[in-house]
């Protein structure tokens, strides 16, 4: 399994360890990511996902899950967190 976080895309990122004697190595920074589980509003259902806490975060910030992946970007989120979207669009929709 991939570290990524599937809502935001954050991803490893390298870079280097730097010692006193400025010699450098490669290093990995990792994203914070935890297993959390979010409830749809609007589907009535809760979904697991593994996201970065920067994640979770974001969500609370655009007051719930429904609202933050409406306004995400296609390109960052996973396939699941895409099928997620589309169902909630699509109940929305419908409810008009």
């Amino acid at each position: 399994m991939a570290r990524v976080c599937e809502l935001t895309g954050k991803r490893v990122m390298t870079g280097n360890n730097v010692s006193h004697a400025n010699n450098r190595t490669r290093r990995r920074f990792l994203p914070n990511l935890t297993k959390a589980t979010l409830i749809s509003e609007t589907l009535g259902r809760s979904v697991s996902f593994r996201l970065s806490t920067h994640a979770l975060r974001s969500v609370e910030h655009n007051h719930g899950l429904d609202n933050f992946l409406l306004k995400a970007r296609d390109a960052d989120l996973s396939a699941n967190a895409l099928k997620i979207k589309k169902e909630i669009k699509k109940k929305q929709a419908a409810a008009k």
